[in-house]
């Protein structure tokens, strides 16, 4: 019998931003500890000649995906939007990061989301199916697949 299940990595990266037109403290520069959440669903391999069977996906190659994708974009970088106030800053500063959207953490998480969905398919039998976003260890953004079909 065929069981779905779900598989949960979760991972940590320093970024900082500004939200431009905010009138709130978030308008100026400042950084957060984030936290992702990745959940992937599927069914485990079971060609027990595979030497991934039993597995939904080798957490290190879930790894190495968030990393690469997600991970390499964001870490340690200054995020801001395209017509910041702060335009300039990267001719003393290489680590910034400009962006179409307000970099708000819904928006974040909507990015991570655009630039991990291609990666995980019904096709290769992996389902990305909810993500979390923690900006702050008490506030966090989230997308569940099941919001959206």
């Amino acid at each position: 019998m065929n069981q779905a299940i779900r598989v949960t990595k979760k991972f940590t990266f320093e970024a900082a931003h500004a939200l431009d037109g905010y009138s709130g403290k978030c308008k100026d520069i400042h950084g957060h500890s984030y936290k992702l959440s990745v959940t992937l669903r599927g069914e485990p391999n079971t060609n027990i000649e595979d030497e991934k069977c039993g597995m939904l996906i080798d957490f290190s190659d879930l790894k190495t995906i968030v990393e690469t994708k997600i991970i390499s974009l964001f870490d340690h970088r200054l995020i801001l939007r395209d017509d910041s106030r702060f335009k300039g800053i990267e001719i003393k500063n290489s680590r910034v990061r400009y962006v179409s959207y307000q970099p708000t953490c819904e928006n974040m998480l909507l990015e991570i989301l655009r630039l991990l969905q291609p990666e995980f398919s019904i096709e290769n039998d992996l389902e990305l199916v909810h993500l979390v976003l923690y900006e702050t260890a008490n506030s966090a953004s989230e997308w569940r697949i099941e919001d959206n079909l």
